[in-house]
């Protein structure tokens, strides 16, 4: 069993792994042993009535696609799906998720709409981020205004389907021949919101040039976890890069006491896990240019 991980099991016979992902009643298993493989599969089949599906293509909504060059995972089918479940089919294409201009509050005077379908635009759209970081950020942001939508919010969702609209297979590619390395990128607006000044983090984590993980939320824990589950197929790391684009937030991390031209005074800090991990070297906070960060 994974040690963070719990749904992860893994079976080691000499120099073969045997590899099983489970998700309730659904199974991916792989190893490096056709033989080991095929063993599995026959014990599972006599203890448990189960088909046995082949090679990868789609799971829990997500497609799959292999060649001898990497891996393709999408969601193409389930974003055709949302467009036409919001008929937003035949709306005009959109070549970006978000305006670059968009400064959304709570609206208390504009009209409301219909709460159920904001947030089940919303819902539909963060199953989708399961693939698609590019809308991460507007889709997180849109959500904070579910408990009372105006008609200008529903109107930059809208916005998000349309972009789909014009990158309906845009999808995430997983080279054969992609290093292992692993390290994390970090752009934060603290206390960015114009309604609590609660802070917005952008985050990702890349194994080699493979996009792994894109998460709102700490980006060192984040690695951490990363690291501990990499650590259950034996591969073991030092201490991680973070980058950052800023050098206040490096300096605040590493000495976490009350600067003098720390401007949000009124926001409470909490980088307890950051210090942590920089504290015992398992991180390592670095400065990147806003060009490392695009690229």
């Amino acid at each position: 069993m994974g040690s963070v991980d719990k749904t992860l099991f893994l079976l080691s016979r000499g120099r073969d792994t045997l590899i099983v992902q489970i998700y309730v009643d659904d199974i991916i298993f792989d190893g490096s042993s056709h033989a080991l493989v095929s063993s599995f599969a026959e014990q599972m089949s006599r203890e448990f009535e189960m088909s046995l599906m082949g090679e990868l293509q789609f799971f829990l909504g997500l497609q799959i696609k292999h060649d001898l060059e990497g891996t393709f995972v999408h969601q193409a089918k389930y974003t055709m799906d949302i467009l036409k479940k919001f008929t937003m089919g035949d709306s005009k294409p959109m070549t970006s998720p978000m305006s670059t201009n968009t400064a959304l509050d709570a609206d208390e005077d504009g009209e409301a709409v219909d709460q159920k379908e904001f947030r089940g635009m919303i819902g539909s759209l963060l199953y989708l981020t399961a693939t698609r970081s590019d809308i991460q950020f507007a889709v997180c942001l849109y959500a904070l205004y579910q408990a009372s939508p105006r008609t200008s919010h529903r109107q930059t969702v809208k916005r998000i389907f349309r972009y789909l609209k014009f990158t309906p297979e845009l999808d995430l590619w997983y080279s054969s021949s992609s290093s292992l390395s692993l390290r994390g990128f970090s752009d934060a607006d603290h206390a960015g919101c114009r309604i609590d000044r609660k802070s917005t983090s952008s985050t990702c984590q890349l194994l080699g040039t493979s996009l792994v993980s894109w998460p709102s939320r700490n980006c060192c824990s984040q690695l951490l976890w990363i690291k501990a589950t990499l650590s259950d197929f034996g591969l073991k790391y030092g201490r991680i890069p973070l980058l950052v684009d800023s050098t206040s937030a490096i300096s605040v991390a590493k000495n976490p006491v009350l600067h003098s031209r720390t401007k949000h005074i009124d926001v409470r800090l909490q980088v307890e896990g950051v210090d942590n991990a920089l504290i015992k070297g398992e991180v390592e906070s670095q400065w990147t240019g806003l060009i490392a960060l695009l690229v």
